[in-house]
């Protein structure tokens, strides 16, 4: 199923222009290499896995994607602007509207219900949904007034979810959003973000170790100590209802 590709289509535009980056913390006395020299395009409309072992810099990658990280050295375009340099005041702008961020652990608002939490970005975004319609779409419409206490780890997961593709982004970045999750649920969580990518065409990329779920993916990104050991392509993606992990 997976053969080497370095591009899904040649007519998707490249929403994100990695060159040669690297990032290094400095810890102490000692330098640790997150990233080294990486090069990569992300498409517009595509759904990508990232897949590697702890260390590999998958979440450091994802944050410098996301603008939460600066890199040490190289360049980052996003459609074609340049962001290496931008100022925190123009990172915030990106963060607040182009991009959503699912992580493993839900980061809900434990006194507002749903709907408040995901109002939380629908009062400071553009174009936003309704909080309603948000939640309508991740199948929470009749849990609108319930507290993250009230809810399942996979039903906190959608809200999430839900919070994230309410400014409607052009990109959505996921963390591990499976990895607090049982088998059932995170399928669940998994066919919500499927149906997100196709009913908007928001580029999305999700980091896991779970190797089970590369096989919906348009493309899998294999890391491995800071670099990218391999590209992948499915020509044949499976559903998430037919993973298997």
């Amino acid at each position: 199923m997976l053969a080497p590709s370095s591009t899904p289509t040649a007519a998707a535009p490249a929403v994100f222009h990695i060159e040669q980056i690297s990032k290094i913390y400095t810890m102490g006395e000692v330098k640790v290499h997150a990233l080294d020299s990486v090069d990569l395009d992300l498409y517009e409309g595509e759904f990508v896995v990232f897949l590697g072992p702890s260390g590999s810099g998958k979440s450091t990658l994802l944050n410098i994607l996301g603008g939460l990280d600066i890199p040490s050295s190289g360049n980052l375009y996003f459609r074609n602007r340049a962001m290496t340099h931008a100022d925190e005041r123009a990172l915030t702008q990106f963060r607040r509207h182009c991009v959503g961020f699912v992580f493993q652990f839900y980061n809900l608002i434990p006194s507002l219900t749903a709907r408040e939490n995901v109002a939380l970005v629908t009062d400071i975004a553009r174009h936003p949904m309704k909080p309603e319609e948000a939640l309508a779409m991740v199948g929470l419409e009749d849990r609108l007034s319930h507290f993250p206490a009230q809810l399942s780890g996979g039903e906190q997961q959608r809200v999430a979810i839900a919070r994230a593709i309410a400014k409607r982004p052009e990109v959505l970045l996921c963390d591990e959003p499976t990895g607090a999750l049982d088998f059932a649920t995170g399928k669940r969580v998994l066919e919500t973000l499927e149906q997100v990518n196709q009913a908007f065409g928001t580029t999305t990329a999700v980091i896991t170790h779970n190797a089970g779920i590369a096989a919906m993916a348009d493309r899998v990104i294999h890391m491995r100590s800071g670099n990218i050991a391999q590209i992948n392509c499915n020509h044949t993606k499976l559903t998430p209802a037919e993973l298997e992990w």
